[in-house]
């Protein structure tokens, strides 16, 4: 028999534990009894309840003290506290505290059923979400090391990654639009693989200049140029000796650091910049780009002997538009994720916010979702995430812009006869709204800069 939710009940008080207990279990509910407040540490750790009945009045340790742990380890855990003294302002601090509700002993039965039915109610999605991170693939030595995901496209890169792992030598190209996780599956690559024990150092090659970041790869010697220190500087191929390195945006690499990485890969070892020595490393190269390399080789903005040498084991991670099945997985997980975040509780998802997310084309993917999702709980005023709160994006013919969403002129209607005549007209949006600063506008469109510059060239937006 599937239970209604599993509730634990923190009571010192045998008659109270035994008698809540045996009528909660007639109603469908899977229920836990602690005596202590370290007794409920325990079991919380434990069995993830639904919905905590805390006495307020516990030996040891007080029912609020308990309440105050609880909350700092996940604030959106479900408790009802208990007062058998008639002391309501102890109930009232709880509440404040984050208490969902409050029952005053002696209760009925039919009102502590209705109050535990409305609080459960809201608790659905936090089930879901505990249920789906069961099925996906965590790192939890890694803060929000968790890739979401239960489509073919996905479970396809699950297979490839545990392939790529077996061989912990082998280099990597991973290929996918910005915003798609790339650098989630290279960091899985590395925990998946013999070298975990090692560093995973990873570095995004559109972020510097040449000269820069051809010191942060390969290191320098004293005095090797103008602002090198006394000592020089170890690069990151030698941090990640025994790991692996991962080169984020490698298709913005210039042509002649290329050539020195192609030795390294040729090697296993390389001079620093300014040095003499050679430097032998065991490291796995895990590279990435958002661009098509063959059209970079052909273009001869890229090396053909290096982009072979990449390209060993390829791996593909599509756009999230190509994996629509995924969007609502990801829409609850981030849901919860900003809930603990922000300390709010929305519990709610409604038909019409779930078609507006899963019609949109998300250029941004995996990160826009993020960042629509982010603000979305953070402006909530109820448990609800109304569609409202996802206007940002549109999904039909009219997006509706107002002071919930992108600010400026209301009801404009877009050109929507294609994608791309979209794409082009809400870049220009942010642009103007952000007072073209580029930086600022890329992170409200879920893109990285050199993406940004290149919509930019490519659509010909002009600052107006």
């Amino acid at each position: 028999m599937i239970s209604n939710g599993v509730i634990l009940i923190v009571d010192d008080e045998e008659t109270i534990r035994f008698s809540i207990k045996e009528f909660l279990e007639g109603q469908g509910y899977e229920v836990h009894v602690a005596e202590t407040c370290e007794q409920a540490l325990e079991k919380i750790n434990e069995l993830l309840p639904d919905l905590i009945l805390l006495d307020l009045r516990l030996p040891t340790m007080g029912g609020i003290a308990l309440l105050e742990k609880v909350k700092l380890k996940d604030p959106n855990v479900l408790m009802i506290v208990m007062t058998g003294y008639g002391s309501i302002d102890s109930a009232v601090e709880a509440m404040k505290m984050g208490a969902y509700d409050y029952l005053e002993k002696p209760f009925k039965v039919v009102h502590l059923k209705l109050v535990i039915e409305k609080a459960l109610s809201t608790q659905a999605l936090r089930r879901e979400v505990l249920e789906l991170r069961a099925q996906q693939w965590t790192f939890t030595d890694e803060p929000g090391g968790i890739i979401i995901g239960n489509s073919q496209p996905m479970k396809e890169i699950y297979s490839l990654m545990k392939q790529v792992a077996k061989s912990p030598s082998t280099t990597v190209l991973i290929q996918g639009e910005s915003g798609t996780g790339k650098e989630l599956v290279a960091g899985a690559i590395h925990r998946l693989s013999s070298r975990k024990n090692g560093r995973f150092v990873d570095i995004n090659c559109a972020a510097l200049t040449e000269s820069l970041l051809e010191a942060e790869l390969f290191g320098y010697e004293k005095g090797s140029f103008t602002g090198a220190t006394a000592t020089g500087k170890p690069g990151l191929f030698e941090v990640a000796d025994k790991g692996t390195i991962f080169l984020d945006e490698i298709g913005e690499m210039g042509i002649p650091l290329q050539a020195k990485l192609l030795r390294v890969l040729q090697e296993r070892q390389f001079k620093r910049v300014g040095g003499i020595n050679d430097i032998k490393i065991d490291v796995r190269v895990i590279a990435s780009t958002n661009r098509n390399l063959e059209e970079e080789v052909d273009s001869d903005n890229f090396r053909k002997d290096l982009y072979y040498r990449l390209k060993v084991l390829p791996i593909y991670v599509p756009p999230l538009r190509e994996r629509r099945e995924d969007i609502l997985l990801l829409v609850k997980h981030f849901v919860h994720k900003y809930n603990n975040e922000f300390n709010k509780n929305i519990h709610h998802i409604p038909p019409e916010t779930e078609k507006q997310l899963l019609e949109y084309h998300w250029p941004g993917n995996v990160r826009e979702l993020k960042n629509v999702i982010e603000r979305a709980v953070l402006i909530a005023t109820n448990g609800t995430l109304l569609p409202e709160l996802v206007a940002p994006i549109s999904s039909g013919k009219k997006a509706i812009v107002n002071n919930v969403g992108i600010s400026g002129e209301s009801d404009e209607e877009l050109d929507v006869s294609s994608l791309a005549s979209v794409e082009k007209q809400h870049i220009q949006k942010v642009l103007n709204e952000t007072s073209w600063r580029r930086t600022e506008a890329a992170k409200i469109l879920g893109i990285n800069r050199t993406t940004l510059y290149n919509k930019i060239k490519e659509y010909g937006i002009s600052q107006s």
